[in-house]
Order: C-alpha cells, then structure tokens, then sequence
C-alpha cells in the first residue's frame, strides 16, 4: 500500500506479502496479478479488457484527473518542503564548516579535515561522501567550484552527526542542544518521505515548516525583524512570491484567517495603522480597547474611517444582507463609540483620527506598517455574504527582505485609494 492509498500488483507469490491462502498468491474473484482490494494507477487487465472487447491485451496508462490531481498535490507539498529541507542544509554545512574547520584544518589540511572530523565512527559515511565527489567530478556534475569539497556532499544527519560528536566546540554559540536535535528529528521525517518521492500529508509539511523555521532561528539564520514576527517571510514566498504580485495568502473566510494571523500578531507592534470599511470589526472586536491605547501611545498612528451609519449606503447594504432596518447601522455606531472613548483616554487624541464617508463600501482593508515591513488584510463585500464570510487577501507591503516590485504590488494599491477616500470623508468629533 503506498501512502497515497494505491496498491501495486504483489507481482509473483515469491514476493513477501502475497497472500497464503490462495495459489500463486491471487486470491479467488480476482484477477490475476492484483491483490483483492487493490486499486492499480495504471488500470488492471480487467479495465483494459473492457475498454478494448474480449480479447485485448495491453495495460492502461493514462491517469484519470483525479489521478493527475494527486500528483500535483504531491509535487507542490514535496517542492515547498524541498525549499526548507535544502535551505536548513545549507545552513547547517555553513555552521559546521565555520566551527570545525579551523580545529581540524591547520593540522589536516584540505579536505582531509572533514574525514579527520568525522573519525572512526563516521568513516563510512565520509568515505562514501568522498567516492561520490569523485564521481560527480568525472561526470562534470560540478557546475560550481565552491560545492568542490567533501563537506558539500554530506547529508543532513552526517551534518548532525558531526554536530553531535563536537557539541563542546558548538556550545559557545548555541544555548539548547535539545532543541537543535529535537527539530531535526521532525525534519527526518519529512526527509524521509521526500528522498523517496512519496506522499507528503499537509499536517506533516506544516510541522516541517515550523521546524524549519525554528531551527534557522537557532542557527542564526532567522529574519531578525522583530515585526517580520507578525507573518515571517518563508523560503516559498522568496522563490516564487513575484507571480502573486504581493499576495502571500488567500483564505475563504476571516475565521481561518484568524487561526493563521489572530488580532495580536495583526496589530500588536504597529506604527502606523489605516483602517477602511463599514464596521471595523476584525479590529474594533478583536483588539481591545486598552491595547489599542498602549499601541498609540506607544507611537502607532491610528486612522479609521466608517462608513456613516446614517447614510443610505448602510441601508442598502442592510437589504443585501437581509437584516432588520437599523440593525447595521446601530453596529457602526457602537463600533465608532468604542474608538471615540478610545481616543478620548489618549494623552495625544490627535494621534488617533476617525472619520466618516459616505460612499457606497467596496472593500474592508486593513493596512498594517511596522518599522521595516507591512501588512495588509483585504476583503471585497459580497451582495449576500457578511465580513466573517467574505474571503480574504493578506498581502506584503514593502520592506528591508521582501523582493517585490512596489509598482506592480496590491499593497500600494489599496493604499493609494485608503487616501482618497480619506481626503473626501469627514471627521468625527
């Protein structure tokens, strides 16, 4: 059984696992070569017999669309956990390197330090790593001088072999041993699973990427942006970000966006913070009224602009959503309440600006600008679906490490018409 849940032919009864108590292993109802139950990607004799008449012979190999579905999910889960597992080996030769080599070299010399390193316990594997050096210089597999040297072709667990046997010359940069092992022991399982071109379940990805992340935190590899923390850039967004312009994720409801980006990550560090829509209530409901007021007086600027709850834009829209007459409107105007008391506990209300516009809503967005990076949270209103049902767009805004064309980027767009519509709102007193 392979681990996306199709089952190849046991083949001949000699093969471990074919079934004992039928002869040759096939047993009674099915067809020869297929064990009962199985599902062959490829089809069996007994759809290419029907496909063709009585008679034909040959084996199916098309894949239906499911089947084509399954593999580019495979690729896409195995490609993103590729990107981690080649960056946290390159880090980790880069540290290993950087520790070792001027303890062995001086006294080894040239590549010869790494087999010094590794001792007898390791001699195996380096030996090993040296013969396929030869090979791949042979064969002209190495496109670039600086991977012409032993260390460049041992794998990640010879790399933490060589860690864990020095761990005194390693200590004086790293706190937690445990921890470095701890999150290489989840990455040998995605490891595992990705040299072997098998299946990748999400949940196991996803522990990758948080391990991954973790570990080029510990190795120093990590952003160093203490408002990159709010939503870090991953290795996948630095690849392949530019063909999204600056999305970096897509969610189908504000829910789910939560569970990934709660209020607290969203706002908290903020130091300059515009708000559009009609109620606010991913920020009004979800961030309180005293964090709100330390994040200004903190240094934030706060500019929040509603839509005009006696407007007849906020009547139209309660029609759309079928609501009572006023049952929007009464929202909003609690929603601007809470920010006026809000501001009124400011030592420096002017900090903290709220208006008014009475224009039909098109979209809610949230522009989030920190010391170095930001972020934006979008939704587009639907005729029939609320804020907590729209979907969402989470988008990069410019920075020190984001490699994004600021002309081309949603970020920027969204920000320009933030502005207008500000300069044609009104005050709230």
């Amino acid at each position: 059984m392979s681990s996306g849940g199709l089952e190849l032919p046991p083949g001949d009864s000699s093969h471990e696992g074919g079934p004992a108590d039928a002869p040759g292993g096939v047993p009674d109802g099915a067809p020869a070569g297929v064990a009962a139950g199985a599902v062959s990607l490829a089809g069996g004799p007994a759809e290419a017999g029907s496909a063709g008449g009585p008679g034909s012979a040959g084996a199916e190999l098309d894949w239906s669309a499911e089947a084509w579905s399954e593999v580019r999910t495979r690729a896409q889960r195995a490609g993103r956990a590729y990107i981690w597992l080649n960056l946290i080996e390159q880090r980790l030769r880069s540290v290993v390197g950087a520790v070792l080599r001027p303890i062995y070299e001086p006294v080894h010399g040239g590549d010869d330090w790494v087999v010094a390193a590794a001792g007898p316990a390791g001699q195996e594997w380096v030996q090993r790593a040296v013969a396929v050096r030869e090979v791949s210089r042979r064969k002209g597999y190495l496109l670039d001088s600086a991977d012409d040297n032993v260390l460049s072709f041992l794998t990640l667990p010879q790399l933490r072999e060589l860690m864990v046997q020095h761990w005194p010359c390693f200590e004086p940069y790293f706190d937690d041993r445990r921890e470095i092992e701890l999150a290489l022991d989840e990455l040998e399982v995605t490891r595992n699973v990705v040299s072997r071109n098998r299946a990748l379940s999400r949940p196991v990805l996803e522990q990758a990427e948080r391990a991954s992340a973790r570990l080029l935190e510990v190795l120093g590899g990590g952003a160093g942006s203490p408002s990159a923390d709010r939503l870090p850039i991953d290795a996948v967004e630095d690849l392949v970000g530019d063909r999204y312009a600056d999305v970096i994720s897509v969610h189908p409801d504000r829910v789910r966006l939560q569970r990934q980006l709660p209020a607290e990550d969203l706002f908290g560090g903020a130091r300059r913070l515009d708000a559009i829509g009609i109620g606010l209530n991913l920020l009004v409901q979800n961030f309180s009224g005293r964090r709100l007021v330390r994040l200004t007086e903190a240094g934030c600027r706060v500019r929040l602009l509603f839509l005009n709850p006696a407007s007849s834009a906020v009547k139209r829209r309660e029609r759309e959503l079928g609501l009572r007459k006023g049952e929007l409107s009464r929202s909003v105007e609690m929603n601007i309440l809470h920010v006026r008391r809000v501001r009124a506990g400011l030592r420096d209300p002017s900090r903290f600006e709220i208006h008014v516009f009475d224009e039909t809503p098109r979209f809610t967005a949230y522009l989030v600008e920190g010391n170095s990076s930001g972020i934006a949270v979008v939704q587009s209103y639907l005729r029939r679906a609320r804020g907590m049902e729209s979907p969402v767009l989470v988008l990069r805004g410019g920075g020190r490490g984001v490699p994004k064309d600021a002309d081309h980027g949603l970020f920027a767009t969204y920000r320009e018409e933030f502005e207008s519509m500000w300069e044609d709102s009104r005050p709230v007193s």
